[in-house]
């Protein structure tokens, strides 16, 4: 008998704990049950969104990596790297158009073009202008070649 009601209050502070859970109104155990399957379905559903947005985000990342681009001032110059993470045909030209565009020599450069654009240059020779002039210029050369070849996509 003692038995009994120990399971009977333990099921009731369980449904009491149930209904905090999930926000129920409800007062008895059938409907505290209903309103939990809800907020689990509800629950559900949530975690879908979540995964299709995570999904889309992921494939638009590697659809349109974001390129790293650092500029370090040296005595005489920049120290300029680039990276994006896949290939783009064409995009050097226009980084050393950017460059032209600011006066800024190329005194030293390795490139990579085979899975990912990797460029690490030194140029120098314009003293009138600071790294995050460079870094924008860059930025928008990277740009500039983006829209063109989606364009042409």
């Amino acid at each position: 008998m003692v038995s009994r009601e120990n399971n009977r209050t333990v099921l009731h502070e369980k449904l009491q704990l149930l209904r905090s859970i999930t926000h129920s109104r409800a007062m008895n155990k059938t409907s505290i049950i209903v309103d939990a399957t809800k907020y689990i379905e509800d629950l559900k559903h949530k975690v879908d969104r979540l995964n299709q947005d995570m999904a889309s985000a992921q494939s638009s990342t590697h659809q349109n990596p974001l390129p790293l681009v650092t500029v370090e001032t040296l005595e005489k110059g920049f120290l300029i790297n680039v990276l994006l993470e896949r290939s783009c045909p064409g995009l050097l030209v226009s980084i050393l158009e950017a460059f032209e565009e600011l006066n800024l020599n190329v005194q030293e450069a390795r490139v990579s073009c085979t899975d990912t654009f990797r460029l690490q240059a030194v140029g120098g020779e314009n003293e009138s202008i600071d790294g995050e002039v460079v870094k924008q210029s860059v930025l928008q050369a990277i740009k500039n070649w983006s829209e063109i070849n989606a364009a042409e996509d």
